[in-house]
């Protein structure tokens, strides 16, 4: 595997451990949401311990989280939790498009594309629950502006 690919990686499994500390850090304020930030939170975990062992098994040391993650605003209310929620999917689909866009392996390629789908339509999800207009957005990982 190129050192580019596990490059691009390494940077999907920060937003990876980021969102897995996010959703910890919403669900006290999304009770009513609750099966939806449990199922986030155990989708990332998944796809965290899955991209541990993919960089594992191609020689590389999974980078460890950090101690903690700077959402986008304080997180202190339901609407600034769902915020924190879509922002971190963003990044998350921003990353795992960075490794499409980064690897000509077809099994990493596939990851990928289903990690970038997946977030995608969580963000979609909590856009809708936040009353954000519109709610998906046509190109998923790619920077606005």
């Amino acid at each position: 595997m190129s050192p580019e690919s596990i490059a691009a990686v390494q940077v999907a499994l920060g937003t990876e451990h980021a969102a897995v500390w996010s959703y910890g850090l919403v669900s006290a304020f999304l009770a009513q949401q609750a099966a939806g930030v449990a199922e986030g939170a155990n989708a990332h975990r998944a796809r965290r311990d899955l991209t541990e062992r993919w960089l594992k098994d191609n020689g590389a040391t999974p980078q460890p989280p950090a101690a903690a993650y700077l959402p986008p605003q304080p997180v202190s209310d339901a609407a600034s939790a769902l915020t924190a929620l879509v922002a971190v999917e963003n990044d998350t689909c921003a990353a795992w498009r960075s490794v499409l866009e980064r690897t000509d392996d077809q099994a990493l390629r596939k990851t990928a594309l289903e990690a970038l789908t997946t977030a995608a339509v969580r963000a979609t999800r909590w856009r809708k629950v936040a009353g954000t207009s519109p709610a998906s957005i046509s190109m998923p990982g790619v920077a606005s502006g």
